[in-house]
């Protein structure tokens, strides 16, 4: 019999959150990203869910080439853009667009023959604030104007990201200085990342694009995974979202605590009052957070209960004593939805280990089992 740890990967909740985009952006083109293997659920697990988006949005070759061999013909994003001159023959090949963030990326193109099998679509990225890439609001124009003076760049769009998208104040100055700087440039746009879309729905459609048949077009990426972008101001549920992933487990064991009994590594948790305790199939080698403390919550059955004592390797404990139906081989929820319809948010369970969602659907390990559930 296998080991009882599981990762569900829920199809309908993926599509179910591709519509919430939709209805807080309905004029705008969707580009579902799904870098780092769709933020740790599986490129091939996620597609069938969001397969309904305008395009998708990847790190680098590998993923859209995993797109291309699902089917998928659209628009695929290479949000770092190319490394190497030989990563554009490629991008013509597979009908890639690529972001350009600095003047060597420009430079390959340009030492590029003007007759590539494809001609280029990009998207000139703006460092309007965040620092990390994209060209300086003063610099911007003159390699605007060098792309497009090269005959294989077909399409320049315009792109920025915001670095504090969860508060008004990180949208208002960064989205006027992009407004400014690309006020009479043509091509589509691209600024709102999950937070901006779900916080701030006025700043998708404003600034609007220079040319009237130019799109705007929006890069949800944590949202569409059932995480909300600004927790703990809002939980998913305030948004609307439904879990993508569920991590889930079943008690393999029991333990009656009298009073100052220990639990775990290090001793670190004491029982203040008799207790029943249960060990769950789960530990840090699963992608369950080592930091993450006593009173941690954990859904057994359905109910919730929180962790004790240290997360070790393999298992962690939690606490049954107020579920006395529970036991040996009572089902675990880590994180996500229980079979009985019972949430519990991976928001939360970040939070209390010191991190967020984002890591631990990306720290998914090999050894954890997966599977597929349209429901």
């Amino acid at each position: 019999m296998p080991r009882p740890i599981l990762a569900t990967i829920h199809t309908a909740a993926l599509r179910h959150n591709l519509q919430c985009v939709r209805t807080a952006a309905p004029t705008v083109r969707v580009l579902a990203v799904v870098k780092a293997d769709g933020y740790g659920h599986g490129i091939e697990r996620v597609f069938d869910g969001l397969r309904d988006a305008d395009g998708f949005a990847v790190l680098d070759l590998c993923e859209a080439e995993r797109l291309r061999a699902l089917g998928w013909r659209g628009p695929v994003l290479l949000l770092e853009g190319v490394f190497q001159p030989s990563d554009l023959a490629i991008c013509s090949r597979l009908h890639l667009w690529h972001t350009v963030h600095d003047d060597a990326q420009i430079d390959m193109l340009t030492a590029q023959t003007a007759t590539s099998a494809s001609p280029h679509s990009v998207f000139l990225k703006m460092n309007s604030g965040m620092n990390r890439l994209g060209f300086a609001p003063g610099a911007y124009r003159q390699a605007f104007s060098r792309l497009r003076a090269l005959a294989q760049v077909a399409r320049v769009s315009l792109m920025t990201h915001f670095g504090d998208a969860d508060r008004r104040t990180g949208i208002d100055q960064p989205l006027a200085l992009f407004a400014a700087t690309c006020r009479d440039l043509p091509g589509d746009w691209s600024v709102c990342n999950s937070a901006a879309i779900l916080c701030h729905p006025d700043a998708v459609t404003v600034p609007t694009p220079a040319s009237a048949s130019a799109s705007n077009w929006v890069r949800p990426g944590i949202c569409l995974y059932g995480s909300s972008p600004d927790y703990p101001s809002h939980t998913a549920a305030d948004w609307g979202l439904q879990p993508a992933m569920s991590l889930s487990s079943k008690i393999i064991a029991t333990q009656d605590l009298p009073v100052g009994a220990a639990v775990g590594y290090g001793q670190t948790f004491r029982a203040a009052v008799p207790m029943r305790i249960g060990v769950v199939a789960c530990g840090y080698a699963d992608g369950y957070p080592r930091a993450c403390p006593s009173g941690t919550p954990v859904l057994v059955d359905g109910q919730r209960t929180q962790v004790v004592g240290r997360v070790s390797m393999d298992m962690i404990t939690v606490d049954l004593t107020g579920l006395p139906t529970a036991g040996t081989g009572s089902a675990v929820t880590l994180w996500g939805r229980a079979a009985c319809g019972a949430v519990l948010d991976i928001d939360e369970v970040a939070c209390a280990g010191g991190t967020l969602g984002y890591e631990l659907m990306c720290a998914l390990p090999p050894r954890v089992p997966v599977q597929v559930t349209s429901r």
